[in-house]
């Protein structure tokens, strides 16, 4: 029987026993990691700065143990997306494989959803776009744009 790791779970009846830091600190850096495209050593200088030493892999951990029982719990509370969404797909390098990512984005910059898959095919797209208007903050869109074909620097969009 393998064993789980013990900071890969978050206990439902007190999440954050037996930790050196405080829940607040904790919930900072989660949030601040998951807002914004900064690494850990970043993050780790941004507590340093506001007087919490703590550790780059520290973060790390908390990331794994915290980021999704936090979006599971702040997915209700999203603001419902518009009718207009832009999606694009990329190739990007995750553990060292290239894989496809799909993302969908409204108008006003908030994202809807995204999904990596292995292969770009018709069968990703159909499940990239059931996951993302299956969530609970989307609407059935009024436009789709695909944003290489109507980008600033598309043939289209000149």
């Amino acid at each position: 029987m393998a064993r789980q790791r013990q900071a890969a779970r978050v206990r439902q009846d007190q999440p954050f026993k037996g930790r050196q830091f405080t829940s607040e600190v904790i919930l900072w850096a989660v949030r601040w990691y998951l807002m914004f495209p900064i690494s850990y050593r970043d993050l780790e200088l941004m507590l340093l700065d506001r007087g919490v030493e703590v550790d780059h892999t520290t973060i790390f951990r908390w990331i794994q143990a915290y980021a999704a029982e936090l979006e599971k719990r702040i997915r209700p509370h999203l603001r419902m997306s518009n009718g207009s969404w832009r999606v694009d797909e990329t190739y990007v390098k995750v553990k060292g494989r290239w894989t496809y990512l799909y993302r969908a984005v409204d108008s006003r910059g908030q994202t809807i959803d995204f999904l990596l898959s292995a292969k770009r095919d018709a069968e990703a797209a159909k499940r990239f776009f059931r996951k993302a208007l299956a969530q609970p903050h989307t609407v059935n869109p009024r436009t789709i744009l695909n944003a290489h074909e109507n980008g600033p620097t598309s043939a289209h969009g000149n």
